[in-house]
């Protein structure tokens, strides 16, 4: 009987090289589902078709933007669709034919319905034999010893935790940049011609010189530079949100296409999105956020809003003031001489260089600012300073970036074909209303108060002298 329950016990256990064939197959199936060989494809027309990383924390698939007809990016996102952290060619749309391909040669393709190429990794020859996408969010091409190319090495928007972004990387979206310089300062750049915003490391750092600065975000919320002569990494920002949530959040750094560098919190499992940090914290001061000839200022939610400098222009896209203004009347066709239209606590960005000769700047009076353009056919448009310094900005670029402000104690001028149309403005006698109904409401209380007041102190009198015998019978009298 214990020989038989023994031989049971012994046929139950699977031989030592069945176990060993079933735990390496099940390794090679585990493993096959993360790693991606040449000739595979995504194709948009299908958006649940994935290559994931081995925890499916992170994914490459093809996205669906709100467009139409219907176009969709090649993106890796984050579990749930966000936040994306890559996408081919930066954002590169293709239409429902369109797909992603990872070439015998050892380069990956994204390809439009059409058979245009969009995209292309410039890999090929170069002994790749497999792509993997990471649980760090990282995709990368390998040639079976080590990475040839990878998303973290060719960012487009975003820096994720566990990401170095070093010298020589460049954020972009749209026709704003990102990038660190060698000194350490962090630079938001329109059009790669403009600097409109430009970090530097804190003054106890001044002195020291960096040799390879490396840009991170930790995963609690710290934006901090690193390099070998720094005892240290320097803090840049701390998010708002700092050592909050644990695991359960996602922190990204991502350029936007309105030129501003944010931290983004993500919950995971949620679509709860916040930004807990911003670099440039008045949105108005990113320069050509209204596009060309555009004038930024804020509605009464404190948003953004595009509109033009006058009625002598009119928007490009009516559906989109961020698409800038152009003139009804070129200055080329004027009938009769350029006028100078005048606009209040208004200024036409500018930002020159810290300790550089500009000739674009001049220390002259508001009626020289705008004489002196209107005398330059090279200039387009000037701006007075009334904060003390007595500087005048000259605009001789056709491409001009406004912002108005009631709280901008400067003036600004433009140029205009008669006759000058300044936009309308609230009428004095809405505003005398609203005024008005607002003063006879306090006068009615007021006058109330003082009736009520008036009043009481008339009973009280009267009670008083009611118990007096003295005065008695005049009271009754008057009673």
């Amino acid at each position: 009987m214990v020989l038989l329950q023994r031989n049971m016990k012994l046929r139950k256990q699977p031989p030592l090289s069945l176990s060993l064939v079933t735990f390496i197959s099940i390794t090679i199936f585990t493993t096959a589902t993360t790693i991606i060989s040449p000739g595979t494809t995504l194709y948009a027309s299908n958006t649940n078709q994935s290559w994931p990383s081995p925890n499916n924390t992170f994914s490459l698939r093809f996205h669906p933007l709100q467009t139409t007809p219907s176009s969709f990016i090649a993106a890796v996102v984050h579990s749930g669709g966000a936040p994306i952290i890559w996408s081919a060619g930066n954002s590169a749309a293709v239409d429902f034919g369109g797909y992603l391909r990872l070439l015998p040669a050892g380069n990956l393709r994204l390809v439009n319905g059409s058979g245009a190429t969009l995209w292309d990794s410039n890999t090929s020859n170069i002994g790749v034999t497999s792509a993997t996408v990471l649980e760090s969010g990282n995709f990368v091409l390998s040639n079976g010893t080590s990475t040839v190319w990878s998303s973290f090495e060719n960012p487009t928007d975003t820096i994720v935790p566990s990401q170095s972004f070093n010298l020589g990387m460049v954020l972009r979206s749209g026709v704003y940049s990102f990038f660190l310089q060698k000194s350490g300062n962090l630079t938001l750049s329109w059009n790669n011609s403009v600097t409109y915003w430009d970090q530097g490391l804190n003054f106890s750092m001044s002195g020291v010189n960096l040799s390879s600065p490396v840009l991170g975000l930790k995963s609690v919320g710290i934006l901090e530079i690193s390099d070998p002569n720094l005892t240290s990494p320097v803090v840049v920002a701390y998010s708002s949100d700092y050592n909050e949530g644990g695991n359960n959040v996602l922190r990204v750094l991502k350029l936007g296409d309105d030129g501003n560098l944010r931290v983004y919190s993500y919950l995971k499992g949620s679509e709860v999105v916040n930004v807990n940090w911003v670099a440039v914290e008045d949105q108005c001061e990113v320069f050509g956020y209204c596009g060309n000839y555009g004038v930024c200022s804020y509605d009464s939610k404190s948003e953004p809003l595009c509109g033009c400098p006058s009625q002598n222009f009119e928007m490009v896209d009516p559906n989109d003031g961020r698409k800038g203004c152009q003139r009804k009347v070129k200055l080329e066709d004027c009938v009769g001489k350029v006028a100078m239209l005048q606009l209040d606590h208004a200024k036409f960005l500018t930002y020159p260089p810290v300790f550089v000769v500009n000739p674009e700047i001049f220390f002259i009076g508001i009626s020289a600012c705008s004489g002196n353009c209107l005398a330059a056919s090279s200039c387009f448009a000037s701006t007075s300073l009334a904060d003390g310094t007595g500087w005048c900005y000259i605009k001789t670029s056709n491409f001009i970036s406004g912002y108005q402000n009631p709280a901008l104690p400067s003036t600004s001028f433009i140029k205009v074909c008669p006759p000058v149309a300044p936009n309308s403005t609230p009428s004095s006698e809405n505003v005398v209303k609203k005024h008005w109904r607002f003063h006879g409401w306090v006068v009615a209380l007021v006058l109330s108060s003082i009736l009520g007041f008036l009043a009481f102190e008339g009973g009280l009198w009267l009670w008083c002298f009611r118990n007096i015998p003295r005065f008695a019978s005049f009271v009754i009298l008057l009673g």
